[in-house]
C-alpha cells in the first residue's frame, strides 16, 4: 500500500526543503495533480489521506472529479456498465455507498454458516432470512450482486464456506429479480407481450411468407442442425432457451418459441397452439381469417418444421381431439405451459438437490403468472415444509390458500400446526452432538473429516464430512444395501461422504481407503463443511470443527504419514502405510 505524503518522511533531512517541495506540488495545475493521483499504486485510503493534507489537494480530490472516479473504476470495474458516460456522478458518495454495502453483505454471508449449518445436507435450502437481511439494506441490487460475485471469484481453493453461501444468496437474489421482471411483463397489455420480447413487421404476401418458412426450415434444421431431443426428453435444459441455442436441441414448446420468434422477425405471423402433449405453431394460409381450423397450416418445430393439415396433427398424439385444441393461446398461457413442463420434470426428480431446486423455482415462476392456483400453492407449502425451510413463508402461503379455498382447511390446519412447531424449534434449537475421537466408544473410527478417500469396490472419489461409530441407518436401509454381507456388517464405523458425482453417501469403513493421489471433490455442498482445499486434504470450517473437535489433528497426522513420507513416531522418512489395493466388497 502506498503511504500518505508527509514532507518530513519524503526528504527527511531538511524540513525547509520538504516544505518547499510540498509548495511546488500544490502549485501544479489541477489536471496534472489529478493525473498524479490516478497513479495505479494509490488506493482509496491514500486518496483520503492526501485530501486531508491541505485545502488545495482536498479540492482536487472532490467527489465529482477524476480521482474518485478512477478509484471507483479501479475497485469495482464490473459496475461501470451501470453509469452513463455523459452524466455527472458524485463518485466519492458512490464509492462510500458501495463500500458500506459490501461490508454489510460480507458480514451477513460470514454469519450464515453459524446459523444454518447442519451435518446432514438440507436439500434445496432457501436462505430466506439472510436474503431478507440483504433486502432490508435498501441497497442497489447491482451493488449486492457485485459483492457476491467478488466473493465467488476470489482464490479458487480458499474461503469455500463463504463462497458456498454467497452462491446461494446470489442465486436467490437473481431469482427474486426474475420474478419481479416477470410480474412487470405480465402487467403489459397482451399485444405488448411477445415470447422473446421481439417485434416484427408482418408481410402481406402469403406466397412470400411460405418461402420464408421454407428458408427458415433449411437454415434451422439442415444447416444449423437443430433437432428435438428424443433421447433425453425430460432433461430440464431442453426448456431453457439459452441452452436450446447452445445445444441446438429442445422439446416441442422451446423449439416452437425459437421458431415463432424468428418467423415473426422475418414477417411471418405464426401463432402458438397449445396442442395436447405436443406443442405446435399455426400459420393462416387464408386471407379471410374466418377462424376455421382448416384455414391453417400447423408447423411441428420438434419434427424439423414439418407442415401438417388440421387432422394430421392427431397422428402425433394418436388420438382425436376437439377443435378447441387447435386454437391460438396468449403469451401468458404459453409461459404457463413452459413452466408447467419444468414443474412436471421437477416432480419426476430423484429427490436430490437439483430436482428440489428445479421444483421450487418452477413453482415460484408458475405462481407469479397464476398466483391463485390452490393446487400449486399447496404443493409449494408442502415442499417448503418437507425441506424444513422458510417456515414464515409457509404460513403466508397457507393463509392465502385458506382465503381462496376454505375446503382445504384440513390440509392447511395440519401444516400450520407443524410449521408453528418448527418455528418454535428454530427459536430453541437443540445443541448439536459433539463427537470426540478420544471417547472409548469411538476407538474403532480409523478415518477423520477432511480426508479424500476412494471406495474400494465402486471406485468413486469422495471426502469425509462426518462419521458414526456404528451404522445409524434404519433396518430397511441396511437390508436394501446388503450391509449384512460386509465382513463386519453394520457393527463398524460408517462415514458421511461427499462424492465426486454430486451425491452424498454413507459408506462402511472397510469399503474406504485413502486416495493415492488426492484431488478436489467437485461437490456442490463442499463449502458447507470445508473452508479450504490443500494439495492433499480439506480443512474443516469452524462449524464442522465444533462437531468433530479432535479430527483435524488426526487428519494432519494421517496426511503427513501417507503423502509426505513422515513416520509420526520417529520423524524419519518411510514408505506410505496405506494399502491401495482394490477389494471386491459391497457398496452400502
Amino acid at each position: 500500500m502506498a503511504t500518505p505524503y508527509t514532507g518530513d518522511r519524503v526528504l527527511g533531512t531538511n524540513t525547509v526543503i520538504s516544505e518547499s517541495f510540498a509548495k511546488q506540488l500544490t502549485d501544479l495545475p489541477a489536471e496534472l495533480l489529478e493525473h498524479i493521483l490516478c497513479f495505479p499504486v494509490l488506493n482509496h485510503i491514500d486518496i483520503c489521506n492526501v485530501s486531508c493534507t491541505c485545502k488545495r489537494l482536498h479540492d482536487v480530490c472532490h467527489g465529482r472529479g477524476k480521482v474518485w472516479a478512477h478509484q471507483y473504476k479501479l475497485r469495482w470495474p464490473r459496475l461501470q456498465r451501470f453509469y452513463r458516460h455523459n452524466e455527472s456522478y458524485d463518485w466519492l458518495k458512490e464509492f462510500t455507498s458501495r463500500d458500506i454495502v459490501g461490508q454489510q453483505i460480507r458480514r451477513t454471508v460470514e454469519s450464515i454458516s453459524k446459523r444454518f449449518f447442519t451435518e446432514v445436507p438440507c436439500v434445496g435450502q432457501v436462505l430466506g432470512d439472510s436474503f431478507a437481511e440483504i433486502e432490508s439494506l435498501g441497497a442497489p441490487e447491482h451493488f449486492c450482486e457485485d459483492e457476491l460475485l467478488g466473493i465467488l471469484n476470489s482464490d479458487k481453493r480458499k474461503s469455500l464456506t463463504l463462497k458456498y453461501y454467497a452462491k446461494k444468496i446470489l442465486y436467490f437474489l437473481r431469482q427474486q429479480i426474475i420474478l419481479r421482471h416477470l410480474k412487470v411483463f405480465l402487467e403489459r397489455l397482451p399485444e405488448q407481450q411477445s415470447a422473446l420480447e421481439g417485434d416484427c413487421l408482418v408481410l402481406e404476401d402469403l406466397e412470400f411468407q411460405r418461402q420464408v418458412i421454407c428458408a427458415l426450415n433449411t437454415v434451422l434444421y439442415d444447416q444449423l442442425q437443430y433437432k428435438g431431443n428424443e433421447r433425453d426428453y425430460y432433461n430440464p435444459l431442453n426448456s431453457y432457451i439459452h441452452q436450446v441455442l447452445l445445444r441446438r436441441t429442445g422439446i416441442p414448446i422451446s423449439l416452437s418459441v425459437l421458431y415463432m420468434t424468428l418467423a415473426r422477425k422475418l414477417g411471418v405471423p405464426l401463432e402458438p397452439v397449445n396442442f395436447p402433449n405436443h406443442f405446435l405453431l399455426r400459420w393462416c394460409q387464408n386471407q379471410s381469417r374466418n377462424g376455421d381450423i382448416y384455414d391453417y397450416v400447423y408447423i411441428d418445430a420438434f419434427g424439423n418444421g414439418k407442415q401438417l393439415a388440421a387432422k394430421e396433427c392427431e397422428y402425433l398424439i394418436r388420438h382425436q381431439v376437439t377443435a378447441d385444441y387447435y386454437s391460438a393461446i396468449s403469451t401468458s398461457e404459453l409461459l404457463l405451459r413452459m413452466v408447467g413442463n419444468l414443474l412436471n420434470i421437477g416432480k419426476r426428480g430423484e429427490g436430490n438437490e437439483k430436482s428440489y431446486q428445479l421444483l421450487r423455482d418452477s413453482l415460484d415462476l408458475y405462481l407469479t403468472i397464476n398466483p391463485d392456483n390452490v393446487q400449486y400453492l399447496l404443493l409449494q407449502a408442502r415442499l417448503y415444509f418437507h425441506l424444513g425451510i422458510w417456515p414464515e413463508k409457509v404460513l403466508d402461503i397457507l393463509q392465502h390458500i385458506q382465503a381462496l379455498d376454505p375446503s382445504q382447511h384440513g390440509a392447511v390446519g395440519y401444516l400450520v400446526q407443524h410449521t408453528l412447531e418448527h418455528i418454535q424449534h428454530k427459536r430453541h434449537p437443540e445443541e448439536p452432538e459433539v463427537k470426540r475421537r478420544s471417547a472409548p466408544e469411538h476407538r474403532d473410527v480409523q478415518y477423520s473429516v477432511g480426508l479424500v478417500m476412494k471406495h474400494k469396490r465402486s471406485g468413486y472419489n469422495c471426502v469425509i464430512y462426518g462419521w458414526d461409530p456404528k451404522c445409524t441407518m434404519s433396518q430397511e436401509w441396511i437390508n436394501t444395501m446388503r450391509v449384512h454381507q460386509l465382513s463386519k456388517g453394520a457393527d463398524q464405523p460408517f462415514y458421511n461422504v461427499l462424492v465426486q458425482d454430486g451425491t452424498c453417501r454413507y459408506a462402511a469403513q472397510e469399503n474406504l481407503e485413502p486416495h493415492s493421489a488426492p484431488l478436489e471433490i467437485a461437490h456442490p455442498e463442499v463449502g458447507r463443511y470445508f473452508s479450504e482445499f490443500s494439495e492433499t486434504h480439506y480443512f474443516a470450517n469452524e462449524e464442522l470443527q465444533a462437531r468433530y473437535p479432535e479430527d483435524m489433528c488426526k487428519t494432519h497426522r494421517t496426511v503427513e504419514e501417507l503423502y509426505h513420507g513422515l513416520n509420526p513416531n520417529s520423524g524419519q522418512s518411510s514408505e506410505p502405510t496405506a494399502n491401495f489395493q482394490d477389494h471386491d466388497l459391497l457398496d452400502p
